[in-house]
């Protein structure tokens, strides 16, 4: 009957995350590590070279109409909010890289930008649309997904951000442990 009672419960819940269109981003995974370079030199970026720092992973591209709007927000937050820890990290999904500098020259950024070449970084973190961004907190771990950009989603966005911010920072790890 406990067994029963188990797996009627579980089906229950798996239903009301799928209608509620929650993902599994939601509940705290590590993001994915997967190869970028940055945008400006070229040089291999990795998602552990912000580690300790709350960053909103957003993949966006030329032909991506709301990211028109959602790179300026964007912008916005890592002006008002870097000095306490935060950075944007904004990956391109261009085929052609001269469409996504076309896009910057009319919409410039002044965050972090990379590419990834093997394409395979949209499949791990499990992009569904333009623009996605994940917002990853200290540890590297994803803490909210959020899918396409309205104005109206700027507000939410900004008290999850705070939420993350105001959590307390990690001692680092210690190289000596004894």
């Amino acid at each position: 009957m406990a067994r029963g009672v188990f797996h009627s419960g579980f089906f229950t819940w798996a239903l009301l995350m799928a209608a509620c269109n929650f993902s599994a981003a939601e509940f705290a995974r590590p993001a994915p590590q997967c190869a970028l370079n940055h945008w400006h030199t070229g040089q291999p970026l990795s998602l552990e070279a912000f580690k300790g720092q709350v960053v909103y992973v957003d993949f966006w591209a030329s032909w991506c109409a709301p990211c028109v709007e959602s790179l300026p927000f964007l912008q916005r937050l890592q002006q008002e909010f870097g000095g306490r820890g935060f950075q944007v990290l904004g990956i391109n999904l261009d085929a052609e890289r001269s469409h996504a500098e076309a896009f910057l020259l009319k919409h410039p950024v002044h965050f972090s930008l990379a590419a990834n070449p093997g394409a395979d970084c949209p499949k791990d973190f499990g992009v569904a649309g333009m623009p996605a961004g994940y917002l990853i907190d200290r540890q590297g771990r994803i803490r909210h997904h959020h899918l396409g950009y309205k104005a109206s989603h700027a507000a939410s966005l900004r008290t999850h951000l705070e939420q993350l911010l105001n959590e307390p920072v990690p001692p680092p790890l210690s190289e000596n442990k004894k």
